[in-house]
């Protein structure tokens, strides 16, 4: 059995450590995959409650997530790691852990109204916003009213990110120094980042990751997770990033959606356009679509069958919906299989991509839609994508975005509980 590589305190990971030592009070860490940037987050949150009774939050925009990265993962390793001997109570039922000294480090997410009200009624010494490029500025404003402990520690707010476009509130803060609510500039001693790849902490990772898995995706995914670089976003793509609504509270539901773009490729050529299966869920309310979550990935069929399935479950969607003549028969089939009481509809499309989606993006135009938090990945896709490129043009495959475009087609502009009647736009 291969034992596992003990950890070692890397230069960048001590660099950064000066950093969060510093009297800045906004601290972001950007940078790609696996670099070392939460657990330098959680080594400071744990030393600052050991040193001084008081009270700290780590935030994601979906709790389950936090429950699954954070609680179940990085923080028992970061504790076990910086102190292994220290007694520490475990609260499985509101979720904190609680220090000899008092002190309590808690996890939370913004996507439970009862569960963020119940986190957001304490008061903090630190704020850690983690996956911050998935957060609406708005709910990090609505969390640092309560980074107001008086502990005696310097109250401080930590951000991780691999870091999204430059349209991002987070580039704006804190490579602009502006303030992304008013537009006022903000005091650049207060507001400081540091980059951390994962070629700096490529001593406690597994041998070969940044070759073998960083190094096969596609060119942006490359820049932004192996690279950390802030992405440009094209010009002439078919979306605008200002035509994105975001919301916080979702409305009544007219009718679910979730739209599957299965991989069509494989071997060298999916990893070099970054092939993935999209699976998006929408929402329609009145005349608007709403994007409720983006299960994309790297899956077999099996795997992307189970999470398409269970978005259909989370959701209480209407069916499942996949193109018929990309892999479109393969859902249904693939679907059917195992779950033979999901409905699952299949469409045809006889133009290209961008003919597809044209309508959607219209409809995002006209300010009608809407995302439920921010999707990075897809958002890229949307507002990267050049009207009339091809997959080999662009350098990445938009899986992402074309299952978003079935969704909101069968949503927006098919009938009631039927099939999408526009097919040849």
């Amino acid at each position: 059995m291969t034992q596992p590589k003990p950890f070692t305190k890397t230069d960048k990971q001590r660099e950064a450590r000066d950093l969060l030592k510093s009297e800045a009070r906004h601290i972001l860490l950007c940078g790609g995959s696996r670099s070392g940037k939460t657990f330098m987050f959680l080594y400071a949150m744990i030393v600052r409650a050991s040193t001084h009774k008081s009270r700290h939050l780590i935030l994601r925009f979906r709790f389950n997530h936090c429950k699954t990265s954070i609680w179940h993962d990085s923080l028992p390793k970061v504790v076990a790691l910086v102190c292994p001997d220290l007694s520490i109570e475990w609260n499985k039922t509101d979720y904190f852990i609680k220090f000899p000294n008092g002190s309590e480090i808690w996890i939370g997410g913004l996507d439970d109204k009862d569960r963020t009200e119940k986190v957001l009624g304490n008061e903090y010494s630190t704020i850690l916003f983690n996956e911050s490029s998935q957060l609406l500025y708005g709910s990090v404003e609505t969390a640092l009213t309560r980074l107001a402990e008086n502990s005696g520690l310097v109250n401080k707010a930590y951000y991780d990110c691999n870091p999204p476009n430059k349209k991002h509130w987070l580039y704006l803060l804190f490579m602009k120094h502006i303030n992304p609510g008013d537009k006022t500039p903000v005091d650049p001693s207060d507001y400081v980042s540091m980059l951390m790849n994962p070629v700096d902490n490529e001593e406690n990772l597994p041998d070969g990751y940044i070759e073998e898995i960083l190094g096969r995706l596609s060119k942006r995914k490359r820049q932004r997770f192996r690279d950390g670089i802030w992405l440009d976003v094209n010009q002439g793509a078919l979306w605008e990033d200002k035509w994105i609504g975001r919301m916080a509270e979702l409305p009544e539901a007219n009718r679910i959606i979730v739209g599957v773009d299965p991989q069509a490729s494989e071997g060298e050529a999916a990893e070099e356009i970054g092939a993935e299966t999209g699976i998006v869920v929408c929402q329609k309310s009145g005349d608007r679509i709403i994007v409720l979550e983006d299960r994309s990935g790297n899956y077999t069929p099996g795997q992307w069958a189970d999470q398409a399935v269970e978005a259909y479950k989370d959701w209480r969607a209407s069916k499942i919906i996949g193109e018929r003549n990309n892999g479109g028969a393969m859902v249904k089939d693939t679907i059917k299989v195992r779950y033979p009481n999901v409905p699952v509809d299949t469409v045809w499309a006889s133009q290209g991509k961008s003919r597809r989606a044209e309508p959607i993006a219209a409809i995002y135009e006209d300010g009608r839609g809407f995302h439920y938090g921010i999707f990075e990945e897809l958002e890229d896709q949307m507002c990267s994508w050049i009207q009339g490129s091809t997959v080999k043009e662009m350098g990445f495959s938009p899986d992402r975005m074309d299952a978003m475009v079935w969704a909101a087609t069968e949503l927006m502009l098919g009938e009631e509980g039927g099939r999408v009647t526009v097919v040849d736009w």
